[in-house]
């Protein structure tokens, strides 16, 4: 309703500043103050707005910095905060931008495929968060399990992939986030990557993982709203699209002029579309790794609560889902059907939404953008620095250092690696920025590089029988297997790639290295665990990780937590099975295969239909992240209205 109001009340000599047949000119849709404001100015309000919100939660609720509450948030947090957290550290720059890039390219599979391929992993990762909280109650980090399985060696290993991973993420975030503040603002590139961590260190350092959650619910919201905003620009005030039915004619004749290669008839408005299908691989492969070997993920399992754990994860895959289906669906099909005019170079960089928006809605659509592209980086980032905060003092720190450290040791070093990764970050993009890596090319490497990891992670909770060599053996030789499909493929063997035997970034970068290569990633890690464990022959005792990893300050929360009723978690573990099978089923097979197979083109009434799904889905899940956290919590708002504090009680 606040968007439709918004958009309906916006003068329409303000849409036209947008001046569509000019094109899209770099740095020139919003003075460079602006994105001063935002990087620096917004960054500094949030960090204050929950910097005062942790305070109020100790002075009121009684809420105490130890080292368990700094890394694990007390493990007390309910469903619905769950759900927003993950929804929050799922939607990265890529989220909001690739995904319009792809629709750009490919038309409505685009966006059916970025949303499907990256959203079963966190639906079928409930599954391990389940059984962490059933195996390894005591765990800060994923690290910690395969320690307590496999030893200091495998140990360490794997802790080069989690940081690998984190790094990887941070500078998708920044690459993207720092590329579309240049792209609207103008303003400096690097001076954007290394400012835009600095609001999310601050609140991150005075509250640790429970900050970050509430950030994370407090910036999705803002998400939601914008989403909500275009979606009534662009189908409820029709000047500029023609509502449906304009959308629906112009990219008709967006085809006509520009076909796309490899589309069914040439169409936008089809799933059958080879170029869709390929990145759709790509993006399912690659996106497994950047969950089960993240330990932003894992941290969120450890947080919630066990009863909360399943549902969290399942509610939070499915509203996340929302963001790039209904945003890319309704933006980069935008951007087709007004004929922005953007090089695919800049479309690659994640510049298509800014475009679209700054066409549709002139400066307020470029501020909305920058808004909400803001939002989506540092609450990911926000993720990505607890993250490798944890494994830094727990995996690093209390394993080889200090085994003995107290509570106060241990968040110091959390908050020096807080601040050291937060620096770290923005010369990380700046050294990418400058060897020429775009957002689209880093996004669909990951997997290339972490994906081997994958399924000797997820065996390692799963399943008693995994042998430590076999387990470690497949992510090793399953990364070198990886790297070397990915160079032979793009110096041109096999011909699928015409590159003449260069190797540079452009030949890297085909569709066909990179979907041989991420295939070749995740399948020979998980072969190589699974055939070596089967020749040992082995069987671990789960016994053992609730005596190897311990805890350092134990509340009575923790103490609850490892107490959870054994029948509730198998229970939890089942409904984890089912719902994360069924809905990776629909969204992966019974969903697209169908159309795809029938080379169905869509006609307006199927369009509107799509659209509509879209739609719908983009509401409810705003109206559960919005209103779920606020009902779990509303106890602990009533005290703290109350006014009754809890310090000298």
């Amino acid at each position: 309703m606040i968007a439709v109001i918004t958009v309906s009340s916006i003068p329409q000599s303000v849409y036209a500043a947008g001046a569509i047949s000019e094109g899209f000119a770099v740095g020139e849709a919003l003075p460079e103050w602006i994105g001063w404001a935002i990087v620096v100015g917004l960054g500094m309000v949030f960090a204050v707005i929950i910097t005062v919100e942790v305070k109020i939660e100790e002075k009121y609720l009684g809420v105490s910095q130890t080292s368990e509450m700094f890394n694990t948030a007390g493990r007390t947090i309910k469903t619905g905060l769950t759900a927003a957290a993950i929804v929050s550290a799922w939607t990265w720059a890529a989220t909001l931008l690739q995904s319009s890039t792809v629709a750009y390219q490919y038309g409505i599979s685009g966006p059916f495929w970025y949303a499907a391929g990256a959203s079963i992993q966190v639906l079928l990762f409930g599954i391990l968060a389940i059984e962490l909280k059933r195996k390894a109650p005591n765990a800060h980090t994923f690290l910690e399990i395969i320690r307590a399985r496999y030893g200091n060696g495998s140990h360490k290993i794997f802790l080069v992939f989690a940081l690998m991973t984190n790094m990887i993420v941070t500078a998708m975030l920044l690459l993207g986030g720092s590329a579309v503040v240049n792209g609207l603002t103008g303003m400096d590139i690097s001076l954007a990557a290394f400012l835009i961590p600095i609001g999310v260190m601050i609140y991150t350092l005075v509250g640790g993982l429970k900050a970050t959650f509430v950030a994370d619910y407090m910036h999705t919201i803002i998400i939601f709203v914008v989403i909500l905003t275009f979606v009534a620009a662009v189908y409820v005030n029709t000047d500029i699209t023609g509502g449906i039915e304009g959308m629906y004619e112009k990219l008709v004749q967006a085809a006509e002029i520009r076909p796309v290669e490899g589309n069914a008839a040439g169409a936008f408005l089809t799933m059958a579309s080879a170029g869709g299908l390929m990145f759709g691989i790509i993006n399912i492969v690659g996106n497994f790794g950047t969950v089960f070997v993240d330990q932003a993920y894992w941290q969120r399992a450890i947080a919630a609560q066990p009863g909360s754990t399943v549902k969290g994860f399942l509610l939070g895959g499915l509203c996340w889902f929302a963001i790039p289906f209904t945003l890319a669906t309704t933006m980069g099909l935008t951007a087709v059907a007004l004929d922005v005019d953007i090089t695919m170079q800049q479309a690659q960089m994640g510049l298509v939404v800014p475009a679209a928006a700054t066409a549709l809605m002139g400066e307020i659509g470029a501020i909305m953008v920058l808004t909400m592209l803001f939002m989506a980086v540092t609450s990911a980032g926000s993720a990505e620095l607890i993250a490798v905060s944890s494994l830094v003092t727990y995996d690093l720190y209390r394993t080889y250092k200090n085994p003995k450290a107290s509570g106060k040791q241990l968040v110091k070093v959390s908050r020096a690696t807080i601040v050291a990764f937060g620096l770290g970050m923005g010369g990380l993009a700046v050294v990418l920025l400058s060897m020429g890596l775009s957002l689209g090319f880093v996004y669909l490497a990951m997997g290339i590089l972490i994906g081997s990891a994958v399924i000797p992670i997820a065996l390692t909770i799963l399943w008693s029988k995994t042998n430590k060599v076999a387990a470690t053996a497949g992510a090793v030789i399953g990364l070198f297997c990886s790297t070397t499909v990915w160079v032979i493929t793009a110096s041109g063997a096999g011909g699928f790639v015409e590159s003449g035997g260069v190797i540079d970034l452009a030949s890297l970068g085909n569709n066909y290295a990179m979907l041989f290569a991420n295939i070749t990633a995740i399948l020979s890690g998980g072969i190589i665990a699974i055939i070596g464990s089967l020749a040992a022959g082995k069987t671990f005792d789960w016994n053992d990780l609730k005596t190897k990893i311990t805890l350092v300050e134990v509340s009575a929360a923790d103490q609850a937590a490892a107490a959870e009723d054994e029948e509730t978690l198998k229970r939890a573990f089942k409904f984890s099975l089912k719902g994360g099978g069924i809905m990776t089923l629909i969204l992966i097979i019974a969903w697209p295969l169908p159309l795809i197979a029938s080379g169905y083109v869509f006609e307006m009434g199927s369009y509107a239909v799509w659209v509509g799904i879209s739609i719908v889905w983009v509401g409810i899940a705003s109206a559960i992240i919005i209103f779920l956290p606020i009902i779990e919590a509303r106890k602990g708002i009533a005290k703290v209205f109350s006014g009754n504090s809890t310090k000298g009680a």
